[in-house]
């Protein structure tokens, strides 16, 4: 289902040109400072330069347009089109949106398109085997996105081995459009393939950024002979905090990591400190828990991992406070100084670091642990090799899953023991040829109080078994899923998660409830489409109400702006969502507020669809003064926030919150929005084990 789906993304991308949306006019002088920034007056292109390039990159287009239509009855040369497409949008978002575009760069990027549009009209690739520029359709948005690959002179050929890939993770640069990122150089490995990826700009490869990694990983594997076994997670600075947060959130996806320098976690970093978190808003400070890496420490008794700073580096603060966090789970961090180094790799310090990795990866790694530690406060990261947590107890607690093989002493203890803490549902997932218990038994599990008979191991040595926690302890039971609402992996919120999969935005065509309202959900729509074209460097797709289709509705997220009155969607839905609106009032448990001049901001499974989102008059929740530090760009509202639109927005919110929440795990309203987490989460206990900790 989600390679058609996928399939079906790339045709829709590549059955029409991009549709720019930006506004066409310059950012006024006297504008805050922007992320991306305009280019200086004194570095814009000449009328000449611009003129030329303009005429150029319309011939490209014309080109494109001709290559499509050639292509359309060769899927299988079609499938490298975006491999042309990104040189055309690398020079026309930036010339769009008057960011600093280098006239050589961009006629070189326009020459090199050409040439590839060429080649392939012609049924040839002759870039596949080289290193350089890629292309990918992200599932998010349909926007083509690119990364940088560097190959070995000699690829294995057939179903030879897989070779080793490094996935690294770029520094910040607020300058690094799509042209300038294409613009680098690349060389030639020995023996691994490097992937470097754009990660949709400068955003710590979070939110989008985070998906933009494991498609990117995943196309390469597409076109490429990877070894599964064989990725090196690694950055630095920027790139550092994303190694991290891969590290800890992705952790059974590589052999090794090596974080350099960055950030892994927002508060101590920024220097939040006790009274001013405390003045924040509640369920912001409990959002940090969705990518502080020092929340994780613990998954990282799975993953070798190497850090590096140098030693008068400001930014040796992230190794130094993971160092803490995995020693406070009994883990100790390798960690390598750069001597008398500040921010950069210092040159006999990287050479060892580099040997260390080599030989990490040079190791088989075991794709079958036969222990694991594992903590979670969201489902969206809910997987750890054999073990997928299906259901929490409670979101934003820390949920924990210690699980161990038993190795047999006679004929009858073969099996599982785990110790769990806030899991409501998980299972246990071996493929073919990995489950350590023998063919045909069926493996006694032991989880906390309870001990059950799992089903029998495959004749193919698969073996796949589901557990639910019942009052009277933990039972087997089938894959079905619970009945009725739920928060699952992919469909637990915050508003930011409706933003991770494909999303449409939905555009009312009726009038308003409320004028002021109406006009405030206007303007939302508008900083949402813009935003999103600056900060993750794609156009979403929009729809007018009365233009969505069974298609959109089965496999997108919605996102609707305006009211039950404006919006044919929000019409159709208003009366099943927990949240009430009417022309008067709109209604959260027992409190109410005047819709005149309230609005409600929610994330909901969508009731025309529960499999994907509903949300409501949001884009991303971060906002322009959260741009100057990628540490600040964390979710800013919870699952649903009503908004006082008499207050302004402005670059740190949309007006004024007044109120905001996380349903329950049955999507349902809870007393005072959930905000108990916060006391709940500070009394952690400490983690259960079944084993020895790995020093």
């Amino acid at each position: 289902m989600k390679a058609t789906l996928a399939a079906g993304f790339l045709a829709a991308t590549l059955a029409g040109h991009f549709a720019f949306a930006a506004d066409s006019k310059p950012a006024p002088a006297n504008a805050s400072r922007l992320i991306p920034p305009p280019a200086p007056p004194d570095k814009m292109l000449s009328p000449a330069d611009l003129q030329s390039i303009q005429q150029q990159l319309d011939l490209f287009s014309q080109q494109i347009d001709s290559l499509r239509t050639d292509l359309a009855r060769k899927p299988d040369l079609l499938a490298y089109l975006p491999d042309v497409l990104i040189f055309d949008k690398a020079v026309r978002f930036p010339l769009a949106d008057h960011e600093l575009v280098d006239a050589k760069e961009a006629r070189a990027a326009i020459a090199e398109g050409v040439n590839r549009a060429e080649a392939l009209r012609e049924g040839k690739t002759p870039w596949e085997f080289v290193s350089g520029v890629r292309g990918y359709v992200s599932t998010i948005d349909c926007s083509v996105q690119p990364y940088r690959i560097e190959l070995p002179a000699e690829l294995p050929a057939g179903h030879g081995p897989g070779l080793r890939l490094d996935v690294t993770f770029h520094g910040r640069n607020e300058l690094l459009t799509e042209l300038k990122f294409i613009s680098g150089s690349s060389s030639q490995t020995n023996g691994k393939i490097v992937l470097s990826l754009y990660g949709r700009y400068c955003n710590a490869s979070k939110f989008a950024g985070e998906i933009d990694a494991l498609e990117a990983i995943a196309d390469v594997k597409r076109r490429y002979p990877v070894d599964d076994n064989r990725l090196l997670d690694i950055g630095f600075s920027m790139g550092g905090a994303s190694a991290w947060q891969f590290a800890t959130h992705y952790t059974d996806l590589f052999a090794a990591a090596s974080p350099g320098a960055g950030f892994a976690e927002s508060a101590q970093f920024l220097h939040i400190y006790h009274d001013e978190a405390m003045a924040l808003p509640w369920y912001e400070r409990v959002l940090w828990h969705l990518y502080d890496c020092t929340d994780y420490a613990v998954n990282l008794a799975q993953l070798p991992t190497i850090a590096y700073a140098g030693e008068i580096d400001p930014q040796k603060q992230s190794s130094d406070i993971m160092m803490s966090a995995m020693a406070a789970e009994g883990l100790k961090l390798n960690r390598l100084i750069g001597p008398k180094t500040k921010h950069a790799y210092e040159k006999a310090t990287k050479a060892e670091l580099d040997r260390e990795l080599d030989k990490i990866l040079a190791a088989d790694r075991n794709p079958v642990p036969e222990s694991l530690r594992f903590t979670m406060w969201t489902l969206r990261y809910n997987h750890m090799y054999w073990v997928t947590v299906d259901t929490l107890e409670r979101h934003w607690l820390r949920a924990r899953v210690d699980a161990q093989f038993v190795q047999p002493s006679d004929c009858c203890t073969t099996g599982f023991t785990l110790k769990t803490q806030n899991v409501a549902r998980l299972t246990l997932n071996f493929a073919s040829g990995e489950c350590p218990v023998e063919k045909g038994r069926k493996p006694t599990v032991q989880i906390d109080d309870s001990t059950i008979t799992g089903p029998a191991v495959a004749a193919d040595g698969s073996w796949v078994a589901h557990f639910l926690k019942t009052p009277s302890g933990w039972t087997v039971v089938t894959a079905a899923p619970p009945s009725g609402l739920q928060k699952v992996h992919g469909l637990q919120g915050p508003i930011d998660d409706a933003f991770l999969s494909r999303f449409v935005f939905v555009r009312p065509t009726g009038s308003p409830m409320n004028a002021q309202t109406g006009a405030w959900e206007a303007e939302e729509l508008q900083h949402a489409s813009s935003e999103w074209r600056r900060q993750f460097r794609g156009d979403p797709l929009s729809k007018d109400d009365d233009q969505i289709t069974g298609e959109d509705i089965a496999n997108a997220n919605l996102i609707c702006f305006g009211d039950p009155s404006s919006n044919k969607i929000l019409a159709r839905v208003a009366e099943k969502l927990p949240i009430k609106w009417t022309t008067d009032q709109i209604t959260v448990g027992d409190q109410s507020f005047p819709a005149d001049h309230h609005a409600p901001i929610l994330v909901y499974p969508n009731p025309l669809n529960p499999q994907h989102y509903l949300a409501i008059n949001s884009g991303f929740t971060f906002r322009e003064n959260d741009y100057t530090s990628n540490a600040r760009q964390t979710p800013k509202l919870p699952d649903y926030a009503v908004i006082d639109v008499s207050v302004p927005a402005d670059r740190s919110s949309p007006g004024g919150i007044a109120a905001a929440g996380f349903f329950d795990e049955q999507w349902q309203l809870q007393a005072d929005g959930g905000r108990d987490v916060l006391s709940a989460a500070a009394t952690d206990p400490p983690p259960a084990r079944v084993s020895e900790p790995t020093k």
